[in-house]
């Protein structure tokens, strides 16, 4: 059977329709019926990785789109949930929509002049009560930090959650000495020539790394990705040159190779 579409697409009842009709058992999408909230869950941060590049480098019309494909998963996975009676998408939007208003107080209470920092410490207070509320007390501090974040973002997250209970460094000149001294135990291990200690060693260096991008109030994730594009754009004239020149790659040295990385910096 052929299911008709949604008079109306500009409306959330239209798609929740259109993701009813592709999980529906008769006659609706084989691959839709497959998957369940495991075998999607990846899409999900796909798809937040999407919208992040289509902030940093793409069009409106991209950032529409992609924002688009990120809903989907959430009407997918509140479609999946109402199936077995669980929750259905009505309850995601007020679940959201009540602890927004929860959270500020300050909004949708009373006006009293928080700053930016104040609310950030009430938001945090107003979780811990959210979570003793339903009973998800937590014993250690740095209980609670997901482990499928990104490596760098849950590094920042645990040295956050050290630094309020004082376990910190006084300032960034701290982390920049660890920084030091953790580099010289990467070079110790590399000479040793132990990969279990390099390994371990590296890992610290990158921890204190993350450390100080939080000291300074940086985003970790979003300095990285500045990094990452900064290198591929510049390696993008190193290829450019090797290209120009007619001789390939082993055709080179490094001091040539890096003769062209330094004209592309140059041009910028």
């Amino acid at each position: 059977m052929a299911f008709d579409p949604p008079s109306d697409r500009r409306s959330i009842e239209g798609l929740r329709a259109i993701m009813a009709n592709l999980r529906a058992p008769e006659g609706g999408c084989p691959w839709d019926l497959e998957q369940d909230h495991r075998s999607i869950a990846s899409y999900c941060l796909e798809e937040a990785y999407e919208v992040v590049d289509a902030i940093e480098n793409g069009t409106d019309r991209d950032l529409c789109e992609e924002l688009g494909d990120l809903l989907l998963q959430v009407v997918f996975h509140a479609q999946m949930a109402s199936e077995r009676g669980a929750f259905d998408f009505d309850d995601v939007v007020e679940a959201i929509s009540e602890k927004m208003v929860r959270r500020h107080p300050h909004v949708f209470d009373s006006d009293d002049g928080r700053d930016a920092d104040g609310q950030t410490a009430a938001w945090e207070e107003i979780k811990a009560q959210e979570k003793a509320e339903r009973g998800k007390t937590e014993d250690g501090v740095l209980d609670g930090i997901p482990v499928g974040l990104p490596a760098l973002t849950r590094a920042e997250k645990i040295a956050k959650r050290a630094m309020k209970v004082g376990f910190d460094w006084p300032d960034w000149r701290g982390v920049t000495a660890k920084l030091r001294e953790e580099l010289a135990e990467v070079e110790e291990a590399i000479i040793e020539e132990d990969e279990a200690h390099i390994r371990e060693e590296v890992g610290d260096f990158l921890f204190t790394a993350a450390c100080l991008t939080r000291a300074t109030r940086l985003d970790g994730e979003t300095v990285l990705r500045e990094a990452n594009e900064k290198f591929r754009r510049r390696f993008a004239s190193v290829e450019a040159g090797v290209r120009d020149s007619g001789r390939s790659w082993e055709e080179h040295t490094l001091d040539q190779l890096e003769a062209y990385w330094a004209a592309g910096k140059a041009k910028e």
